[in-house]
């Protein structure tokens, strides 16, 4: 337990992992993996998790406290990073990341020079953005996206013959070439992504006939990964699976998945700030929408919107205390919880509260407290405040 924060993350590095020696393995020997580390990794924490797994693919060392006796060494050379901006890449690159990068959003003209300096590798989706790196001396690696079907990003398959045709204008041989599945973590109907994939290998022909071979070719992320092995070509991207969740519960349960399991990497704390008894009748935070029918002993947790925790779960969310689930009750306010801890024996301002992860027997889960929103294990994590330690253990 953390001694001079009131709030913090957790991040069981022997869960991570875990988690990328069941995808290392599943892919096999030839194909190369992507940690998608974008939006601070998943809310883990960018540098963090980078750090964590390039460390496990130099040596082998003890894994803290939950250390167990795996001898799989996580190929370095087989390696990469995918991350949404310049600006995240570049901060793994003062933090010492060596490893390949992919920029897999947008990149302002204007830094494309940074880019080529660092030895970052960009997305080009779109002929601005081709027109863009043409016009760069100093040009920095490049991976073509191909829109077959996602409609967000992407050359579209039928603008295949300019696309070539400016390449060999402009002399800009891409290193790679991927494209991104809009459904396949929904196995009820593969048939999308099977188009997709079909989409994506005659786009990759046509340019191997025009003289662009050997490029990295890549399409899948985890769902894709899991259920279509057709599609894994020469690297998948892998992010929810890498952090211990299935991208879909749908994925979880598909009769045809690959055979892995998975650990959740992160845990979110605080601590009880304050403790009271009030009476039946009194109402709970803003608005009063929550009236207790009882006497109640409520504890005051110092976190709340700000720092990550949804304010949909006003009333409906839980946390951990004591090893047993203790209701939120009431509006959840910019900066503090109240959660109900009637019946809970010994709880003592400064007590450990755990909002994700596991206490004693109990756990809860980002998917499952997401589920009760409306929402994805995505969303719930990647919003939780960047400037909440993150912590190894």
């Amino acid at each position: 337990m953390m001694k001079d924060v009131r709030t913090w993350v957790e991040i069981d590095q022997s869960a991570l992992r875990h988690n990328a020696e069941q995808f290392f393995t599943l892919i096999g020997p030839d194909t190369h993996l992507m940690a998608v580390i974008k939006s601070n990794a998943y809310g883990h924490g960018l540098v963090q998790v980078a750090e964590q797994l390039a460390e496990l693919g130099s040596r082998k060392h003890e894994l803290g406290r939950h250390a167990h006796s795996s001898k799989f060494l996580i190929p370095n050379s087989r390696l990469w990073f995918g991350v949404d901006s310049i600006v995240e890449a570049l901060r793994l690159r003062r933090e010492g990341i060596t490893h390949p990068i992919l920029v897999l959003g947008h990149t302002l003209p204007s830094r494309i020079g940074e880019a080529a300096a660092k030895n970052i590798t960009l997305t080009v989706s779109n002929p601005d953005a081709l027109a863009a790196l043409a016009g760069h001396k100093k040009r920095p690696a490049f991976h073509l996206k191909i829109d077959t079907g996602m409609h967000r990003q992407g050359f579209l398959p039928s603008e295949t013959k300019k696309l070539i045709s400016v390449l060999k204008r402009t002399k800009l041989t891409p290193e790679g070439i991927y494209t991104h599945f809009a459904s396949a973590k929904d196995p009820r109907d593969p048939q999308y992504t099977k188009m997709q994939i079909t989409l994506f290998g005659d786009v990759v022909s046509a340019c191997e006939r025009a003289g662009f071979r050997g490029m990295w070719r890549h399409a899948a992320a985890t769902g894709g990964t899991i259920l279509f092995p057709e599609s894994r070509f020469d690297m998948v991207r892998v992010g929810m699976g890498l952090y211990g969740y299935w991208p879909s519960a749908e994925v979880q349960n598909a009769k045809r998945k690959a055979h892995i399991s998975l650990k959740p990497v992160m845990s979110w704390h605080t601590v009880v700030g304050e403790i009271k008894e009030i009476p039946s009748g009194s109402h709970i935070g803003y608005d009063e929408t929550e009236i207790v029918r009882r006497r109640t002993k409520i504890a005051v947790l110092p976190i709340g919107y700000w720092h990550g925790y949804d304010r949909g779960l006003s009333g409906i969310g839980e946390v951990l205390i004591k090893g047993k689930r203790s209701k939120v009750l009431g509006r959840i306010s910019m900066d503090m919880i109240v959660a109900d801890i009637t019946g809970i024996a010994g709880v003592k301002t400064g007590d450990e509260a755990v909002l994700i992860g596991r206490q004693k027997k109990e756990a809860i889960r980002a998917d499952a407290l997401a589920s009760r929103i409306g929402t994805t294990a995505y969303e719930l994590l990647t919003r939780i405040n960047p400037l909440i330690r993150r912590v190894i253990v």
